[in-house]
């Protein structure tokens, strides 16, 4: 065992310390397919969290979960050409429904080839805008909250597990309403879940704020998102919100009459958020011995490692740890009860433990036959397991104050875990007011930071000329900030500024 339970540490290598992160955690392996993973039990009780207590929020506001088809006609597509313009590089096709070997090899049967092409989802406004063509008729249908979990896929030339890969799982809404002014509150409100979620649950920092004009979802008329400072000073985009305006009721003919029996368009919204929440879970709060995970998405927020060398041992002790579990799972945190795990594996103790720190558990507790004879429990916190020397730390509490104490250190290590990540981000957000020729320079300085710049929404020749600079120091625009920009010029045209964004380099 190295002094780290990762042999990559983040400071010399993040793209390799995230990968050796997931490797340790078991959450995820390569499928065989390019950017298709298979997510393992670990990584899928992360995201089953996250679906349970996103799923509630969505269900609070209103939606209903409804299932629509993987396979997508072509001809859905046909009538929304900045819709699919967006999505073209990235839709896989089916073309036939059978194989049959041919030369020795199976192909597909030529016999087979599909009068209509199928689309692969690559997310699904063209077929649920079709149900609702059909599902809309009158204002009284309105409006139509629609949700579904599913995945996806949008071929992706460059992958990295949970944070960009060709398949995916994710939620995404679908609404439909009377004018522009719901449609609008509704993107609002559901960026705002987001937010709730990102925060209460996945512990992490997060800014709101509007896309601008060229960086927004194909087909939308605004898209507002929440971005994520990850570890290394990377953005990383959370969760997206989406006023469609009429554009997709225009081109798939989702038209009610209103009160006064005239026909209208319908205004819709999208939303969604995807795995790519774990790749945050990871890259936000992980260290070099592995993830940290929040006890609100842990899928075990208390793991009681057994210690026992023989058969004696071993039937003092587990029926020591088997009453505190019953002790635990009898006490509850928000409202559930504490999800406790008792790992009776057959592997070495000090090898099941840092198992659990690789995996993030937040709270590891040990107990052999001296705990059980004292009535003791020692604890390890997997947010502060290493004290200023950079030996484990490790607390010994007794029997009797053991439930007690580990709800108090569940509520510790979630506000501790969102605080840090608030400093981090706020810390590394930083004002520029140069000019673009002296972008390079200040980025040079500070290479893992933000920078909030003033904007004039360039547009044409100065747009181009702008991002094509960006990215020589592979930058990227993100959000607009809800400040007055006061004296600010635009950092593109030099204009006086109309609004402030934010500026990084982001997964």
């Amino acid at each position: 065992m190295s002094d780290f339970a990762l042999r990559v540490r983040q400071q010399d290598d993040f793209s390799g310390w995230y990968q050796a992160a997931v490797r340790g955690a078991d959450l995820a392996e390569d499928s065989g397919v390019r950017g298709c993973m298979i997510i393992k039990p670990w990584g899928m009780g992360i995201w089953d969290r996250i679906r349970h207590t996103l799923g509630a929020r969505i269900r609070e506001t209103g939606h209903d979960d409804y299932y629509f088809p993987l396979l997508i006609p072509l001809s859905h597509f046909q009538s929304e050409a900045e819709h699919v313009e967006g999505f073209a590089k990235e839709m896989a096709v089916v073309t036939h429904h059978r194989v049959k070997p041919i030369d020795g090899r199976l192909q597909p049967d030529p016999a087979s080839q599909l009068e209509e092409p199928l689309i692969i989802r690559p997310t699904s406004e063209t077929i649920i805008g079709s149900a609702m063509s059909k599902w809309i008729k009158s204002y009284r249908d309105l409006p139509l909250l629609l949700n579904q979990w599913a995945n996806v896929m949008r071929w992706e030339m460059r992958t990295r597990m949970f944070l960009r890969t060709s398949e995916f799982l994710w939620q995404e809404g679908h609404t439909a309403h009377a004018n522009g002014e719901e449609a609008m509150a509704e993107t609002e409100q559901m960026l705002e879940v987001y937010r709730e979620i990102a925060s209460d649950v996945l512990a992490l920092h997060v800014l709101t704020g509007a896309k601008p004009a060229h960086e927004r979802f194909p087909g939308a008329v605004e898209t507002l998102a929440i971005e994520a400072m990850m570890r290394d000073g990377k953005a990383l985009q959370a969760g997206t919100s989406h006023y469609l305006g009429t554009n997709f009721s225009t081109a798939q003919n989702i038209k009610f009459q209103d009160e006064t029996g005239a026909w209208q368009l319908a205004h819709t919204t999208s939303w969604g958020a995807s795995t790519r929440l774990i790749g945050a879970l990871i890259m936000a709060h992980g260290d070099d011995d592995g993830l940290k995970l929040p006890p609100a998405v842990a899928p075990h927020q208390i793991v009681i490692v057994p210690l026992v060398r023989s058969d004696e041992e071993k039937a003092v002790v587990y029926e020591y740890v088997d009453g505190l579990a019953r002790e635990l799972r009898s006490r509850a945190w928000r409202n559930e009860p504490l999800r406790v795990f008792v790992d009776r594996g057959n592997d070495k103790p000090v090898n099941k433990r840092w198992n659990w720190i690789r995996k993030g558990v937040p709270l590891i507790l040990e107990v052999g036959p001296r705990e059980a004879a004292g009535g003791q429990v020692t604890c390890y916190r997997r947010d502060r397991l290493r004290d200023e020397d950079g030996r484990l730390a490790r607390n010994t509490f007794g029997r009797d104050e053991a439930a007690e104490r580990c709800v108090a250190e569940c509520d510790s290590v979630q506000s501790g875990l969102r605080e840090s990540a608030r400093a981090f981000t706020q810390d590394n957000i930083v004002r520029f007011d140069g000019s673009l020729d002296e972008l390079d320079a200040f980025v040079a300085e500070r290479p893992t930071q933000w920078l909030q710049v003033g904007w004039s929404a360039p547009e044409g020749p100065a747009l181009q000329a702008f991002l094509d600079r960006l990215a020589t120091s592979r930058l990227t625009v993100r959000i607009l900030v809800p400040e007055t920009p006061e004296g600010a010029r635009c950092i593109a045209t030099g204009a006086p500024a109309t609004a402030f964004v934010l500026i990084a380099k982001a997964y």
